[in-house]
């Protein structure tokens, strides 16, 4: 079977709902409501319709695509501008050093402060893979084809981009984190609360979160455990961008503690390492594997292939030429694979 990243459309609702009904909770960016995912679709769809290169608070959402059936089996997005609509709020860890002459002693008090550091990157967020499907590489592609994505429209993504991953969840679907800090605010469940900033955005913890910085040591064991640890099934996703080049940096997701990734952009492996050249022939049988991708904006695709370079360009294989829709004469963007 061959799979291709393209970007969504408004009658990919139906398989973004389905998915979206198997994530688990937890998973802000892909909500299973209906109201919610068609207007991520519409504000995409308006960002691919943008002619000008401006940065700006915009959305993009892409999809994985059966070829051979044309169904979609993953979906990733891009965030070109946080916390331009609504505040971006994260928790910081960070220490208190306070000394006691008359005690001899020296207290360190780690701290967890409500910060909007991360306001104007851009954000990798939202993907998600059919478990039937998770096997191939298919995360892999799915992952870094939205990094491709920014090397072809740099202009239109912030100078540092982050990747939120989902903290703990426990058998009932909690957060222990969330139990154990905001959670005693705010008079939510963490689902509630979860559901509610899918749906509504995030400025009811604007409203109602304390300011003032949380000791850690006041936390339960639960809660304190939790800081920074992602999720079991996105331990593969933080590996993933940590090869990209991504650093944990002390930030955590206000809902469930898990980490907040960031980056430069252009020292983003797949931003840096992508390559554009000309096809100058579709009929390469064996070469180095490589992200392959063309056309701007509504008409990205990207897929697995395999190139090799040539004097005026590249070649690539057939599977991939069909897949992307590409022939000679075509200009293709690639990364290594």
């Amino acid at each position: 079977m061959t799979f291709r990243i393209r970007t969504a459309r408004t009658d990919d609702l139906q398989p973004l709902y389905e998915m979206a009904k198997l994530t688990g909770g937890g998973f802000t960016n892909l909500p299973p409501d209906r109201k919610s995912l068609t207007a991520k679709l519409e504000r995409s769809a308006e960002a691919y319709g943008r002619s000008d290169d401006d940065v700006a608070d915009e959305l993009y959402v892409l999809v994985l695509e059966n070829v051979e059936t044309g169904e979609v089996r993953g979906t990733a997005q891009l965030f070109t501008r946080v916390g331009q609509t609504w505040p971006f709020y994260s928790y910081r860890l960070t220490t208190l050093t306070q000394h006691s002459k008359e005690l001899g002693r020296t207290f360190r008090a780690e701290m967890l402060s409500l910060v909007t550091d991360l306001e104007g990157s851009s954000e990798v967020g939202g993907l998600f893979l059919h478990p039937s499907e998770r096997a191939g590489g298919l995360g892999m592609l799915l992952a870094r084809s939205r990094y491709l994505f920014i090397a072809m429209h740099r202009k239109r993504f912030g100078d540092r981009v982050l990747a939120e991953l989902r903290g703990i969840i426990d058998e009932r679907g909690g957060s222990p984190f969330w139990d154990g800090v905001a959670g005693r605010f705010f008079g939510m469940s963490f689902q509630e609360a979860d559901y509610f900033n899918a749906i509504n955005g995030n400025q009811f913890i604007a409203d109602l979160m304390p300011k003032h910085p949380v000791y850690i040591a006041m936390l339960p064991d639960s809660a304190r455990t939790a800081i920074g640890l992602p999720h079991p099934s996105g331990r593969a996703a933080m590996r993933m961008l940590e090869e990209e080049g991504f650093a944990y940096e002390g930030y955590v997701d206000i809902f469930d503690g898990g980490p907040t990734m960031t980056a430069k952009t252009d020292k983003v492996e797949s931003v840096a390492g992508a390559r554009q050249a000309a096809v100058v022939s579709t009929a390469l049988e064996r070469g180095t594997k490589a992200l392959l991708a063309t056309g701007r904006l509504d008409s990205f695709r990207c897929c697995f292939g395999a190139m090799e370079a040539r004097t005026g360009g590249v070649v690539i294989d057939t599977t991939a030429a069909e897949a992307l829709g590409v022939k000679e004469g075509d200009m293709v963007w690639s990364v290594a694979r």
